[in-house]
């Protein structure tokens, strides 16, 4: 469970008179995530998300990720939004933590997506990255490939107590994707962290998307290479290229992928495998103390960076070029 800082009842209770949402009726903490501290928040005027910003969180980007919401929803995204206070500020501060209460999207994730959840998943994305489009805040991305090598030092010499031989795999790829990283290809907001735990359907019907705290400016197809990776593997990591062609033929209804996008996608591929496998060996090596969170187990990414590393074009993917 994503629960790293516990809230006292009395300090909730004064917390949320500065909010017009009534008194409070429960508060439970979330499972899904790993950056921050989630609670289902029932008041008299229904079920919110709380969110507490823990310390890997920047507090300068927070005005980013609550501003972005509020766009992209101007802009026809669904998604949830920021609840103001009754000063019109969106941030406060609750058990030493910045904090936000969110609006609650109705729905739910789905574990084992099907054909028709990856098509809509790439409708959805495209819909996003078109509704990003005049968002005035940037934000870098702080985990993109020259942050890698100096992520992966960080816990480096533990790797091969997770898997034998991963520091070698790294090591190489990383050096790879050092030199061969695609310039040039389009970029705009993109939600970085787009799994399945983030995207909520009601009878089959996606009806948003949530957790926006990854969100930054870069390549929109590095977005799309997230996606393959989260939503078009099964259990076993055996690649589906059902899943992966009802994506992007999705993704295309919406906004077209040009042929640089499409020829660039195996090295996203493997990028955006390497960048879950160091934030998932990171976390796996270094679980805080105290906290009620379960960490990922790299060995998922393991896998899918060495499928890619096979691959030599969008085509494997099902791609129509």
């Amino acid at each position: 469970m994503a629960v790293y800082t516990e809230i006292p009842d009395a300090e909730l209770v004064e917390y949320l008179k500065q909010y017009d949402i009534g008194e409070l009726h429960s508060l439970k903490g979330i499972a899904e995530g790993v950056e921050n501290s989630n609670y289902l928040l029932s008041t008299d005027a229904g079920m919110h998300i709380l969110t507490l910003y823990e310390k890997r969180v920047n507090v300068d980007d927070l005005p980013f990720f609550l501003g972005l919401m509020e766009h992209l929803a101007k802009n026809g995204l669904e998604c949830p939004q920021p609840i103001p206070m009754n000063d019109g500020k969106q941030l406060s501060t609750l058990a030493g933590r910045p904090s936000a209460i969110i609006s609650y999207l109705d729905g739910n994730s789905v574990r084992r997506p099907s054909t028709s959840h990856c098509r809509q998943l790439g409708e959805a994305l495209a819909q996003m990255h078109l509704a990003g489009e005049g968002f005035e805040i940037k934000r870098p991305n702080a985990l993109t490939v020259d942050n890698w090598r100096p992520l992966y030092e960080m816990s480096g010499q533990g790797s091969d107590t997770v898997a034998s031989g991963l520091s070698k795999l790294i090591e190489d790829e990383l050096t790879y994707l050092e030199a061969n990283w695609p310039m040039g290809l389009k970029t705009g907001v993109i939600h970085a962290d787009l799994f399945p735990d983030n995207v909520f359907f009601l009878k089959d019907k996606m009806s948003g998307i949530i957790d926006f705290y990854f969100a930054c400016n870069d390549v929109l197809a590095f977005d799309i290479s997230i996606c393959i990776n989260a939503w078009c593997f099964e259990p076993d990591h055996s690649f589906n290229v059902t899943k992966a062609q009802a994506m992007l033929k999705g993704y295309n209804f919406m906004r077209s992928i040009s042929e640089d996008e499409y020829q660039a996608l195996p090295i996203l591929c493997r990028g955006s495998a390497l960048r879950f496998l160091l934030t998932r060996l990171y976390d796996w090596l270094n679980v805080p103390e105290g906290a009620l969170v379960t960490p990922k187990n790299p060995a998922e990414y393991i896998a899918k960076l060495k499928f890619h590393q096979s691959v030599n074009s969008a085509s494997e993917f099902g791609a129509d070029v």
